[in-house]
């Protein structure tokens, strides 16, 4: 390196720590004025300079003008759309050095760079975070987020039931096989994905391993829409078994609009691990961000919401995001599966000897059980993060995020007569099973059409729209680790309030015939109210 390159690299670190430590002085808002984006956007570089700015004209063309004019969906707490986590501060630091050393943690080469051996250890902490026995999640790998991690399970999923029908058929299955062939053998006519409410991915994934959207079964109870339903499981299971259907088992686990959960105890996934193991199918987790919840406390008020995630390590794969309740920087989402052949036969890079690295036996090189074969450095920031929280820490996170949601719908419930909380409606919520999403909309109908874009008017609060039962409706989904419960309620409490003119938070005293419905409820109630 020259001294021009020297000098060039220490103005570039120079300048990466001012701003860094910008960061810590400016109170962020959630949403910028429209008049700065559209200022950012005219400022961009439309044809590229023949001779370039130089390193410090193009850093003040970042601060002054690009920068301006985006969003604080990472920085403000108070940024409620989409289910956006933010960025912990040691998983901030572990995204600054992950992008100096920028490794590409593709193969296994532990006498080079620890780099796979650090993303490993950090997918087993994670493990211990959540609650599961890592030995038995051989299979363990960051993706870009739970899309594609989503991908990753269905695709396993698409090669298991094949493989199993081959069996029963008394046939080997061939690697590298394409799909139509392998299914001609199996005697498959098609597949299914049995869901309830599934996310969006579920459907991307389908068509991109070649199963088609239309597959997706829903196995939803009459009465419920957010429970699945296991006798309906099983009777599609047999029928799928008799047509030569071949069979995907997908667990919602953390509905992105309610935030509820598919199953509620052991005995539920228990049968669904059963019928899959007598009918050949395989059984995914679809974890998102529902999945923390197995960090909350085991403590009376969270009975109700860890019921919702036991038993999910009798799945055959987990897909989960890093960038929500985990907070570490976007891209980052993790797939495990207790399949660690059928992985490799999937993801593997056949013939392609120069990528082969120094399997050990424990850790597999990532380019062999995942899509991309060029990987950025995602287990550093999740390792720093962990290490730094480690597990008290997490379930303090998430013990805030949770409050804050029930806080709220305590609100809207008893105080805004004009909102309707969703998805069972004012009076009958159960908050003991409410996770980190709200979800309501305006009784006036006419109201919900804007009800969006008004509360976000006030920029002080970002939340994002949905829909309900066919009806637009309004989300608010905490994920920030710096969730301050009673400042932050106070804010959008003020901006609902705005909303609809209620009275002020806090002050309402129940009359007869108001108030919760239940002992339980209005104990809890009284706890968060006066709090």
């Amino acid at each position: 390196m020259d001294q021009h390159d020297g000098d060039e690299l220490a103005k570039a670190h120079s300048l990466t720590r001012r701003l860094l430590s910008s960061l810590e002085d400016n109170p962020y808002q959630p949403l910028c004025h429209e008049k700065r984006v559209s200022q950012a956007a005219d400022s961009l570089v439309s044809i590229l300079p023949e001779d370039g700015y130089g390193l410090e004209e193009t850093h003040s063309h970042l601060v002054d003008d690009v920068i301006q004019g985006l969003n604080g969906s990472s920085l403000a707490s108070s940024y409620y759309g989409f289910v956006t986590g933010g960025v912990t501060p040691a998983a901030r630091i572990g995204e600054v050095w992950a992008s100096v050393y920028d490794q590409n943690v593709a193969v296994h080469l532990p006498k080079e760079t620890v780099a796979t051996i650090v993303e490993d250890r950090a997918l087993t902490l994670l493990l211990q975070l959540l609650e599961f026995e890592p030995s038995q999640w051989p299979v363990r790998v960051l993706t870009t987020g739970a899309t594609a991690s989503n991908i990753l399970g269905l695709a396993c999923g698409r090669q298991y039931v094949i493989t199993k029908r081959l069996k029963k058929l008394g046939k080997d299955s061939v690697d590298g096989e394409g799909l139509l062939s392998a299914c001609r053998r199996a005697l498959i006519s098609d597949f299914c994905v049995l869901s309830n409410l599934p996310h969006s991915s579920i459907s991307k994934a389908a068509n991109i391993v070649g199963l088609g959207s239309s597959c997706i079964v829903n196995v939803a109870r009459d009465e419920d829409v957010t429970r699945l339903d296991v006798n309906r499981v099983r009777e599609y299971l047999l029928a799928a078994d008799r047509s030569g259907v071949a069979a995907i088992v997908a667990i919602s686990c953390g509905e992105v609009n309610t935030g509820a959960f598919a199953t509620r105890d052991i005995a539920e996934v228990q049968e669904l691990r059963d019928l899959c193991d007598q009918y050949g199918a395989w059984l995914h987790v679809d974890g998102a961000f529902g999945i923390f919840a197995r960090v909350l406390p085991e403590a009376p008020e969270y009975t109700a919401v860890r019921q919702g995630v036991v038993g999910l390590h009798l799945a055959d794969s987990i897909t989960g995001d890093g960038h929500k309740m985990l907070n570490v920087p976007y891209d980052s989402g993790f797939f495990f599966s207790r399949h660690r052949e059928l992985s490799s036969q999937v993801f593997g890079n056949p013939g392609a000897t120069y990528l082969k690295g120094n399997d050990d036996g424990a850790i597999q090189s990532p380019l062999n059980i995942g899509i991309e074969n060029s990987r950025r450095f995602r287990g550093l920031p999740l390792y720093t993060t962990l290490v730094s929280e480690g597990r008290l820490g997490y379930s303090r996170m998430v013990h805030c995020m949770v409050r804050l949601a029930r806080k709220v719908c305590i609100f809207i419930e008893y105080e805004c007569p004009e909102l309707d909380l969703l998805p069972l409606g004012r009076h009958k919520t159960e908050m003991e099973s409410i996770f980190n999403v709200v979800l309501f909309r305006a009784k006036e109908i006419s109201l919900n059409t804007n009800l969006v874009r008004i509360i976000n008017g006030g920029r002080l609060v970002y939340i994002s729209g949905t829909s309900w039962d066919g009806k637009p409706a309004a989300r608010i989904a905490i994920a920030k680790w710096n969730v301050d419960v009673e400042k932050d309620f106070e804010i959008i409490a003020r901006e609902l309030k705005r909303l609809v003119n209620v009275r002020e938070p806090q002050s309402w005293v129940p009359e007869d015939g108001e108030g919760p419905t239940s002992l339980n409820e209005f104990q809890y109630w009284r706890v968060v109210i006066s709090t």
